[in-house]
């Protein structure tokens, strides 16, 4: 390793091997928000330390500067890609900042993890104007960091309500929004997620909806018309440019989560479809490239659970079932386990896809659900509201951190009684071939919260959906 690389931040991992031996995390950060905007949303802190006296217990608390952000997903400045810089200055870059999108607001919040992780502090706004200004999108939603700065998929055009959404840079080190990334967007209209095999020059893209199409929850009518989104586009990651569009087949709706695999000599990946409007089931997706052109085909289907309609919401009770709602995929370090979060049954599934064309189930637990309402251990009184719906995996892959909500309008739809706000851990073995189990000491909820929603997790050294690695 040159003399260069040994002033990395530790925390900088040059392969998924080196990143699974390091230390566990001590700290998870968990996004919280308040869905009537009348208190500030917040970046809390997380103790996850088995040995700590204050673990499970909500440590830190960093208020933000203004109210009705919303905030969902969020991300480090820097990880691992930063072995893959090109140009850009690496010796002083840390994972230090975390960037805090407000997807109703459009702002972007930049929070300082030093000098003291636990407490961190606010070190600048960046406003919805400027990022209309000098990229034309809003509606931010989620950020990865990258090899030339950091990119920040959009779901809405400047103007808030339509499209195209698609992808903004951020300075790496000032945190100004530098441009639009797209040189030629090809027929990409519909946004969402967007992650990349680095070593392969190619960047993903998948679809959810423009912010008129989601923002006021889901609409039905839209829904069975097929109308949001359900293809994946692939590009070229240097040049900005569209390469190919693979069609899920319209009834696959909300083309989700992207999970490349780690490996960076591979070239697959797995992304978790929302609903079939055919039968109510949900999906994973594998995309892989097969003669120089990119595939994917459906590995897995959760089929919708039927219920009796007076357990239902308003929106269900006309299908008499419950359908899964894959929501969030998450796959471990290793690229050995994928786990599927099903907000709508309140399930988590574990699946082995060392054979990633052939996932076979593993391990399985419910909290929540609409219909099951499935207690955790450590209250086996209190009904759960929400289900697991964002999952974050360790880097050594032993442990799973979930929460419970989606989005704040598509809560109040699925769950109209309240959805509350709880975090749950699950332990796993990798050795023993998975399986899932409830850690019944840690439960953060409620006022732990302070009465707010929490949605996505970021642990302390990255976790698995957080790096990009160039080594194998």
């Amino acid at each position: 390793m040159s003399s260069h690389e040994h002033q990395l931040d530790p925390t900088f991992y040059r392969s998924p091997g080196e990143a699974i031996a390091a230390p566990s995390e001590r700290l998870a950060y968990v996004v919280a928000y308040d869905r009537d905007a009348a208190v500030s949303d917040a970046l809390t802190v997380v103790d996850t330390d088995p040995d700590s006296p204050d673990f499970g217990q909500v440590v830190g608390w960093s208020d933000l500067p203004t109210f009705g952000d919303e905030l969902h997903h969020f991300g480090w400045n820097a990880c691992s890609s930063a072995f893959a810089h090109a140009g850009h200055r690496t010796s002083g870059l840390r994972r230090r900042y975390l960037l805090l999108p407000g997807l109703r607001s459009s702002n972007i919040h930049v929070f300082d993890t030093h000098p003291d992780p636990r407490r961190p502090r606010l070190s600048r706004t960046v406003t919805a104007a400027e990022l209309a200004a000098a990229a034309g999108y809003s509606r931010p939603h989620t950020l990865h960091c990258g090899p030339d700065g950091i990119y920040l998929s959009c779901l809405g055009a400047a103007n808030g309500g339509d499209g195209p959404g698609g992808i903004a840079v951020l300075d790496h080190d000032t945190f100004d929004v530098v441009r639009a990334w797209e040189t030629d967007r090809g027929p990409q209209h519909l946004a969402y997620d967007a992650w990349w095999h680095l070593n392969q020059n190619t960047l993903i893209t998948s679809e959810w909806g423009t912010p008129a199409m989601i923002e006021n929850g889901l609409d039905p009518e839209l829904l069975l018309a097929n109308r949001y989104g359900h293809a994946l586009h692939f590009w070229d990651l240097a040049e900005g440019r569209h390469v190919q569009r693979v069609d899920l087949g319209a009834q696959h709706q909300m083309v989700l989560e992207l999970r490349p695999s780690h490996d960076p000599g591979a070239t697959w990946g797995f992304v978790g479809v929302v609903v079939s409007t055919e039968d109510l089931s949900a999906s994973v997706w594998r995309w892989h490239r097969e003669d120089g052109n990119w595939q994917a085909e459906k590995v897995i289907t959760i089929p919708a659970e039927p219920a009796p309609a007076e357990r239902l919401p308003p929106a269900l009770q006309p299908f008499g079932a419950v359908p899964p709602l894959v929501t969030d995929i998450n796959l471990a370090v290793d690229d050995r386990f994928l786990y599927v979060s099903c907000w709508g049954t309140g399930e988590l599934k574990q699946y082995d896809v060392g054979d990633p064309a052939r996932p076979r189930e593993v391990g399985s637990v419910r909290l929540g659900g609409i219909t099951g309402r499935v207690a955790h251990p450590s209250e086996p009184a209190e009904p759960l509201s929400g289900g697991p719906q964002m999952v974050e995996v360790s880097r050594d892959g032993r442990r799973v951190y979930a929460t419970n909500s989606l989005y704040g309008a598509w809560d109040d739809q699925f769950y109209p009684d309240g959805v509350g706000g709880w975090m749950a851990k699950f332990d796993t073995d990798p050795d023993a071939g998975g399986g899932l189990a409830v850690d019944e000491r840690f439960f953060p909820h409620g006022e732990d919260f302070r009465g707010l929603r929490v949605h996505q997790v970021r642990l302390e050294g990255g976790d698995a959906s957080s790096d990009s690695y160039c080594f194998p």
